[in-house]
């Protein structure tokens, strides 16, 4: 890893020491090092305990409270105080499994709803004291104590599920304030016998991958005050752009039919005889009443479960790490919250790496991190460069650093189109050819087969001259495009690839994707209102693909494949749905680094 600067410190931090060096945190470069007192596991204490929250999600009339596990060195028994690692999670007891019968029918045409897919029971697994072995590892033989809970509704703790909603904010907040020394601990589920977290400096971080990214995002919403930093992994960061896109219903990537209340179902583990009060008022009532698979419409339940509506009180630094082809939890989700935690003046770094979902930072930038706002180590962390990228078939180990995402230098650069579309037409920064090309929707065709045509029916494709020299792309390519459908409602999805089509074997998938996106035509004028479209009639769209960062090597041409259902991700109507597209009404925008310069250089 390339680094700004290296601190040759190699000290103990005396405000943790109670005893003497050896029993103590010892750092070097600015990092936690391991200390050989705390690596052996079988030397740690490992508990459990209940923390109680301020609200009842289970209908029972008691406040919940939730099941946390703690694992610590010994010396903390003998008035070691240390720093606290925290992942909270819904998965820890168990899930329903991946029975294709838990999810959405999507074959169906636009604006019907079928019946909702059957209702599995989750069978909880586990055993006490350990929720979980994650970051134990990591940070425990480092000086840090991790502690795990299983969030609302989940294993043995009290509640139901939300999938977004405020109690899986206040969970965590409720857990992390026991550990700064609030007296809401307790020995078992009920009970008055008091715990107390006496080994605790009162300085939590967060991290966790998925789900488990998600939480500390939403405890740092809280403004909780003892959470001092948070690294989300691949984080959900608003239901709505998970489960829809610019107004259209759009699954993740692998989990075709899957929608907020399937998800509510995978996880719902908890006690058995309160999961029914949560099927009735969070699934039936809540959920499946709101969540409007008909229009895909955004609405208040949604915003609800956007936690950028949410990020005033936060105060925690945030360092986040994404994969540009993640296409289960889409980088945008990453890139929004990094945007406004920096427009905030939050200490915020974003690491983005090349592959799909998950993907921590490398251990020296999280140990870096941690280090610094736990322990309060000056290792000039918080001058680092904000954005860390990993190039093409670079080891995730190895990012370059950049002053900020995107790239300083990117710069838009429009692009329109010229006829040809049914074979390739062009993309071309003087002027657009005018006519109207059309396409035939049909959803037996995967969007691979479609951008590998040499010519179709069914897609329309743009492509611009072959690069001389490689072009950086960094930060939102867009799209407005002028569009007609021959019936009210349709799908609407754009590729951006690069051409020819890699074939080989070790072909990686962003030798042919560069990014994607989706967008319902109904939504022409705002997400949160559909209207249905008059057969022949233009409407213009206006949307952003998904935020990326990529060089495109010379001998490549860059093209925009334009079709209506993708059978990865959309709903999955009969063919023969037309889409006329006005080539003058059409433009695609592309974020280039050295902007129109350099995008004439590498095409002419």
């Amino acid at each position: 890893m390339k680094h700004p600067h290296l601190l040759a410190v190699a000290v103990a931090a005396s405000s943790f020491l109670s005893l003497h060096a050896q029993v103590g945190p010892i750092f070097e470069n600015g990092q936690a090092q391991k200390v050989p007192l705390f690596e052996n596991p079988k030397e740690w204490i490992r508990e459990d305990l209940w923390v109680e929250t301020e609200f009842d999600t289970d209908g029972d009339g008691i406040l919940d409270r939730m099941h946390v596990d703690v694992t610590r060195p010994a010396q903390t028994n003998e008035g070691l105080k240390l720093p606290v690692i925290y992942e909270s999670s819904p998965y820890y007891a168990g899930t329903a499994g991946n029975d294709r019968d838990l999810f959405w029918n999507v074959s169906h045409e636009l604006g019907e709803v079928p019946a909702p897919p059957r209702h599995p029971e989750v069978v909880r697994k586990g055993q006490r004291p350990i929720i979980s072995n994650s970051q134990v590892f990591t940070w425990v033989p480092r000086g840090y104590i991790v502690v795990h809970s299983s969030s609302p509704g989940t294993g043995l703790s009290d509640g139901s599920p939300t999938v977004g909603g405020d109690n899986e904010s206040f969970a965590p907040k409720a857990v992390i304030e026991w550990l700064a020394g609030k007296d809401n601990g307790y020995a078992e589920r009920t009970g008055d016998q008091k715990v107390q977290a006496f080994w605790s400096t009162g300085k939590v971080g967060m991290t966790g991958t998925s789900y488990n990214g998600t939480i500390p995002l939403a405890a740092a919403t809280t403004g909780v005050e003892a959470l001092k930093a948070i690294i989300p992994v691949a984080p959900n960061t608003s239901y709505y752009h998970y489960y829809r896109s610019n107004g259209l219903v759009r699954s993740p990537g692998g989990y075709l039919g899957e929608d907020i209340d399937v998800l509510y179902e995978f996880i719902h583990s908890g006690e058995e005889s309160k999961r029914a009060f949560g099927n009735k008022t969070v699934r039936d009532e809540l959920m499946r009443a709101n969540m409007d698979r008909a229009t895909g419409d955004y609405n208040d339940f949604w915003a609800g479960r956007d936690y950028l509506h949410d990020m005033e009180p936060m105060k925690a630094a945030l360092l986040m790490s994404h994969g540009f082809n993640d296409w289960n939890v889409m980088p945008e989700h990453s890139y929004r919250i990094y945007n406004r935690a920096r427009e905030m003046g939050l200490p915020v770094q974003i690491y983005y790496h090349q592959a799909g979902h998950g993907g921590p930072p490398p251990m020296d930038l999280m140990n870096r991190w941690f280090t610094h706002y736990l322990f309060g180590i000056d290792n000039g962390v918080e001058n680092d460069p904000r954005a860390w990228i990993v190039r093409e078939r670079v080891s995730p180990k190895d990012p370059t650093p950049y002053a900020d995402y995107p790239h300083p230098g990117a710069q838009p650069v429009t692009l329109k189109l010229t006829k040809g579309g049914k074979k390739s037409g062009g993309l071309s920064t003087r002027k657009a050819s005018k006519r109207n090309e059309k396409l035939v929707d049909d959803v037996t065709f995967t969007g691979t087969e479609l951008a590998k045509a040499s010519t179709s029916k069914n897609r329309l494709l743009y492509v611009s001259p072959i690069l001389k020299e490689d072009l950086h792309i960094s930060g939102l390519a867009s799209l407005e495009i002028r569009v007609s459908s021959s019936k009210p409602a349709a799908n609407l999805s754009v590729w951006l690839v690069s051409l020819p089509w890699n074939e080989a074997e070790d072909a990686l998938i962003y030798d042919n994707i560069i990014t994607r996106g989706w967008a319902d035509p109904q939504n022409h004028e705002s997400i949160s209102r559909s209207e249905p479209l008059v057969q022949g009639e233009f409407y213009t769209l206006k949307f952003d693909l998904q935020p990326d960062d990529q060089i495109i090597p010379a001998g490549q041409q860059i093209g925009l494949v334009i079709f209506s259902s993708d059978q990865e991700f959309t709903l999955h109507p009969q063919p023969g749905t037309v889409l006329k597209v006005d080539l003058r009404g059409t433009t695609l925008t592309l974020p280039v680094v050295g902007g129109e310069e350099a995008y004439q250089v590498a095409t002419n």
